[in-house]
């Protein structure tokens, strides 16, 4: 079997997708896309699909190899996430050509069903709740949300009382039986990064994620040691050598992107490693449909995997969700908080080329929200 050819398709609502084709006649699909940034990662599956063409798409670790090692310059979120992308294509190839779900391929599931998260608005406790109570009539059993919009480096009293309002309300609406977690999305200031998580801590959140931006990474040991919840990081992150000072310094989950760290392939060594520290797999998926494919397949063979983030509903999708882009939708059935570990070939889904088509050919333009403090200074999104 050779590799002959490969299509990209920038598609709404801010993803970008690879198909790669074969002489068989059997395409695979792949992911890659920063978000933000698809244009830049776009050129470089460019770059790396040029040496793959004539090759045998069955031999993914080589090709993974010279995709990370051969250009010399290695890691980041646009080289990362354009091997994520086309490692994606290549294990759905595989598993297409064997006729096996590709967590058969990589020692067979541990798991029956996936438990997943859905995220929730809301920018006071009343509308908080009001749209967990939504989810929860959707048959969510977890849900995650932000702790807060633009925070000043040393947020106020009354900012801390609301975070703590929103934990509150987010609580009551869930009960002892389900759960939340909270987002920092790397808003917080280092400085801050404590109070914060003790505003949220006597509501039990699942964990508190990403309390500092990647850039930190130095300071989560003294972080985790003060903070009295479970920490939680990894979106940022690129590979396995990303993830050791992360584990090193104890969070207790870690969330590799499958689009960004490298794939299939390397999201499954992370795991592995965080196996060794006793720290739990999230994977990050605020993405589309084959991207959560690709995590569920990793999921299923995970012994530590504790909990999958997928994007029905997310406030990204915008006049495109998740399910559009696929042809049979029971597949990424979520009614029961679960989605059962998908036995077709491959990544487990159809993708509907024909929808696929049609929106790429609207595109999309999606770029990160800058956001601005009252005194004009730049702050984190």
């Amino acid at each position: 079997m050779r590799i002959t050819g490969y299509e990209l398709f920038k598609v709404p609502p801010r993803w970008l997708f690879l198909a790669i084709h074969t002489d068989e006649g059997l395409t695979g699909w792949g992911e890659p896309v920063a978000e933000g940034h698809a244009e830049t990662v776009q050129t470089a599956v460019e770059a790396m699909m040029e040496p793959l063409m004539g090759a045998d798409p069955r031999l993914i670790e080589d090709h993974w190899q010279r995709g990370f090692r051969a250009g010399f310059y290695r890691g980041g979120p646009i080289l990362c996430s354009a091997a994520a992308g086309i490692d994606q294509a290549l294990w759905d190839i595989a598993g297409k050509a064997a006729g096996l779900p590709v967590h058969q391929m990589l020692g067979g599931a541990v798991r029956q069903q996936i438990r997943a998260y859905t995220w929730v608005g809301g920018d006071d406790p009343a509308e908080l709740a009001d749209a967990i109570g939504q989810r929860i009539s959707q048959g969510a059993t977890a849900v995650k949300m932000n702790l807060a919009g633009a925070l000043d480096p040393l947020p106020s009293q009354a900012a801390l009382e609301a975070m703590a309002a929103r934990a509150a309300a987010a609580r009551e609406a869930l009960g002892p039986d389900r759960d939340f977690a909270v987002d920092c999305h790397g808003r917080v200031t280092p400085a801050a990064a404590r109070n914060c998580a003790r505003a949220v801590a006597p509501f039990r959140p699942l964990f508190v994620e990403e309390p500092v931006a990647p850039e930190f990474t130095a300071l989560l040991g003294d972080l985790v040691r003060d903070i009295p919840v479970p920490v939680a990081t990894g979106e940022r992150l690129y590979s396995r050598w990303d993830f050791r000072l992360p584990l090193e310094a104890g969070v207790a989950v870690v969330q590799p992107d499958l689009s960004h760290a490298g794939g299939i392939s390397e999201c499954h060594r992370i795991a592995s490693l965080a196996e060794t520290f006793g720290a739990l797999v999230a994977p990050h998926c605020p993405l589309g449909p084959i991207a959560l494919a690709a995590c569920l397949q990793l999921d299923a063979v995970t012994p530590n995997f504790l909990i999958q983030e997928c994007s029905v509903g997310i406030h990204y999708n915008v006049g495109w969700d998740l399910l559009d882009y696929v042809l049979d939708k029971a597949v990424l059935d979520i009614s029961t908080g679960y989605y059962q570990v998908p036995e077709g070939p491959g990544l487990g889904i159809e993708v509907d080329l024909a929808e696929v088509r049609k929106a790429a050919a609207k595109g999309h333009a999606w770029r990160t929200p800058v956001w601005r403090r009252a005194d004009g200074a730049l702050t984190e999104w």
